[in-house]
């Protein structure tokens, strides 16, 4: 059975090691890693849950904030990881239904994300393409 909880600092080096499996684009640093997480921590805008299914096998970090063209809070989905070995059995849907409920309680309009290999997971939990995404490394 898989438990979704908010994240905790004794979840530290299996956070960092999921986020190294994530990460594409970047190479994750512990240093930075490690600043990130505890500013995560303290800052109220942000979700950071784990999934535990005796061990934790996947995350999910997002943010809300307030906006003029949803007239209240957005909140966007930055991050999520299942281990690849516990993909396709729900724990993604379970953290992504975590996350909903999150942005519910603070009241937000709407729930976005960027994806470039997961489409037909956010389309199955009935998520609709928007926008394109563009970005620019600094």
């Amino acid at each position: 059975m898989t438990h979704i909880r908010p994240a905790k600092p004794e979840d530290t080096s299996v956070l960092l090691n999921l986020a190294k499996e994530f990460a594409t684009s970047f190479t994750v640093e512990e240093s930075g890693f490690q600043q990130a997480l505890l500013s995560l921590f303290a800052d109220p805008s942000a979700y950071l849950a784990v999934a535990e299914a005796n061990i934790v096998v996947g995350y999910i970090l997002g943010f809300d904030h307030y906006t003029f063209f949803a007239n209240g809070r957005v909140s966007w989905v930055e991050e999520i990881m299942v281990r690849p070995e516990q993909q396709r059995t729900g724990i993604g849907r379970l953290l992504m239904q975590s996350f909903e409920a999150w942005a519910k309680s603070r009241n937000s309009k709407l729930i976005a994300l960027a994806t470039r290999r997961a489409a037909l997971f956010y389309q199955a939990l009935g998520y609709e393409e928007s926008a394109t995404y563009f970005r620019k490394v600094l």
